[in-house]
């Protein structure tokens, strides 16, 4: 895919550049990020050049995962770092983290909601997911003032140092930010009609074929049961 630049009150956020290697290498250097990001630990100048000029570019053309750097202006300092990965079913995940003495201002969530619009309206998005280990309560605030609903925690969810740890997890929807939705979605519990009905859960006739309703429609979408 065709790297894209998108600009906000504040911020720019476009593709990584080599010249954006010196200070991506210092600001992995932060504790803070090495504990909730699966950065290198130690995090060396090559792997920053590793990252920026080479990892970064080449998953932005392979259309499997759209990093970008957020500056304050064209020529500002670096603020944060973004990633987009699909997430399969129309949906993808969304990360980031914030540069230290540059958070708390709020430009991590408006560089967050430049990313979800830009997801919504260019890529087919239809939910945007939000997972961070359980703790990390900036990352949460963070998402929570781009409008992202909470759903719980996702137990063993998430990989970190040869670890599974649980994690929680939100979701953003086009809907959240008053962008239409390239696929409907209603908040309807499962097997409820379009217009919010109960389906019918009368007993089937009991001399009807297993599977099959009195006039040979299945009891269910999901096939007839798995018989051990």
């Amino acid at each position: 895919m065709d790297p894209i630049t998108l600009t906000t009150g504040r911020l720019v956020l476009r593709p990584h550049l080599p010249s954006d290697v010196d200070e991506t290498y210092a600001a992995c250097q932060d504790p803070a990020i090495a504990r909730w990001i699966p950065v290198a630990v130690p995090y060396g100048r090559s792997d920053a050049e590793e990252y920026v000029t080479r990892a970064a570019p080449e998953r932005w053309r392979e259309g499997t995962e759209f990093n970008l750097v957020a500056r304050l202006g064209a020529n500002g300092p670096l603020v944060a770092t973004l990633g987009l990965v699909p997430a399969g079913n129309h949906a993808h995940e969304v990360g980031f983290w914030a540069v230290d003495g540059h958070r708390g201002k709020g430009y991590a969530t408006e560089a967050l909601l430049a990313v979800a619009r830009w997801a919504f309206t260019e890529l087919g998005c239809v939910r945007l997911v939000w997972r961070a280990g359980l703790g990390n309560t900036a990352s949460r605030a963070v998402a929570e003032k781009a409008g992202f609903t909470f759903e719980g925690v996702q137990r063993a969810g998430m990989e970190h140092r040869g670890l599974l740890r649980d994690c929680w997890v939100a979701s953003l929807l086009p809907a959240d930010l008053g962008l239409p939705s390239p696929l409907p979605a209603e908040s309807l519990p499962y097997g409820s009609e379009p217009d919010g009905s109960e389906p019918d859960t009368a007993a089937p006739d009991e001399s009807a074929p297993d599977g099959a309703a009195p006039d040979g429609a299945p009891l269910s979408v999901a096939g007839p049961r798995v018989r051990s």
